[in-house]
């Protein structure tokens, strides 16, 4: 430790905290994104449709858990959620294992999910796998498209 001069010191120290800075700034920006899904699902938990719409991107598409084909736009999400609330009570959504990459404005998140609650008076449960995709504008994530697998 003696050899090393104020000069190193100062470089290693000023380095150190720029790698520091730059890894919080990505762990804000991953929870950033995490929370934004959350949010969508409590929005919808709470059966209030123009709060998760809030969340959508315009150009909004998805594969559901049983949808062979791409669900385009986000008035065919909201339509087909108001649509699934008119029956579906007391739903909870949690989230296991997610994983956010982020590129520049763009971010997805992978996790797997467990849900229940009740449809037209039954029970039901369910799990699966997904992959979620954000960008952001103007300061907010948005979703832009959900692809969603039953696993059981």
């Amino acid at each position: 430790m003696k050899n090393l001069t104020p000069a190193f010191l100062l470089v290693f120290c000023l380095s150190a905290n720029a790698l520091f800075a730059q890894k919080t700034t990505s762990e804000k920006l991953e929870n950033e994104v995490k929370v934004t899904l959350i949010s969508m699902w409590d929005a919808i938990e709470k059966e209030d449709v123009e709060r998760y719409a809030t969340y959508l991107h315009p150009d909004f598409t998805s594969f559901g858990e049983t949808n062979t084909y791409l669900s385009e736009g986000k008035e065919l999400e909201l339509r087909s959620t108001k649509n699934w609330l008119k029956t579906a009570d007391n739903v909870h959504t949690e989230m296991h294992n997610p994983q956010v990459t982020i590129v520049g404005e763009v971010a997805w998140i992978t996790y797997y999910w467990t849900d229940a609650g009740l449809d037209s008076g039954n029970p039901f449960t369910s799990k699966g796998k997904s992959t979620r995709i954000f960008v952001r504008e103007n300061g907010r994530w948005r979703c832009i498209h959900g692809h969603y697998t039953l696993v059981e």
